[in-house]
């Protein structure tokens, strides 16, 4: 029968991604004002920007008054991808050495802590939970499941059916919900970086010894 989850891991995983590719595609559909002002700057450092310096909680007024949770937001997302690799390592019988394995177990143990105490802060707080959506709450849990099934296999325990089937519904639940935005993520970046590069306003000039 693993055979099937396994499988089924895969096929999930195939149409997972094809969807994700079609709501790409989908946004080129949509009309954009056509810019008429010459470039004042460039598309490619605007770019090289956003996923640098423009990363830095210093950058973000909303991620600059909150450390902690932005510090928890990389960690969780750092062991998601984390994760994943381990799962497709796992399910193409890719052998890893005891040393990659412990680094495994950090980094997917630290990241479930942090999206529980994400979710925790999502429940308590009731300005959170005002702004929260169910789709918030699905995709906090299925994640945490996943994060979860990941840590046991990884301390050996005989769950790996368990752990195909969690991955499953992960990644059908992917290309609905706001987990999507792993993918969407590095698009809307570079849209970001390529527009305000453009601009000239990213990266923002230093300003002169006479301003």
């Amino acid at each position: 029968m693993l055979i099937w989850f396994r499988y089924g891991v895969i096929l999930s995983a195939v149409v997972c991604l094809s969807l994700l590719i079609y709501l790409i595609f989908k946004t080129f559909s949509f009309v954009t004002p056509e810019l008429n002002a010459p470039p004042s700057g460039s598309r490619k450092k605007g770019i090289f920007f956003a996923f640098g310096r423009g990363m830095m909680p210093w950058e973000k007024e909303s991620a600059k008054k909150h450390l902690l949770t932005y510090g928890a937001g990389i960690i969780y997302h750092t062991g998601i991808f984390a994760a994943f690799l381990y799962l497709f390592l796992d399910l193409f019988s890719v052998k890893t050495s005891v040393y990659f394995d412990r680094i495994f177990l950090v980094i997917i143990a630290s990241a479930l802590l942090c999206g529980l105490g994400l979710l925790f802060k999502r429940s308590l707080l009731k300005y959170m939970r005002a702004i929260s959506t169910p789709d918030d709450f699905v995709s906090n849990i299925l994640v945490d499941l996943f994060l979860i099934l990941s840590l046991f296999h990884a301390f050996g325990f005989q769950i790996r059916i368990f752990l195909y089937a969690a991955a499953v519904l992960l990644f059908l639940y992917i290309p609905l919900g706001k987990i999507r935005h792993c993918f969407f993520f590095f698009y809307a970046r570079i849209l970001f970086g390529s527009f305000y590069g453009r601009r000239g306003v990213y990266p923002p000039r230093q300003p002169s010894s006479y301003e």
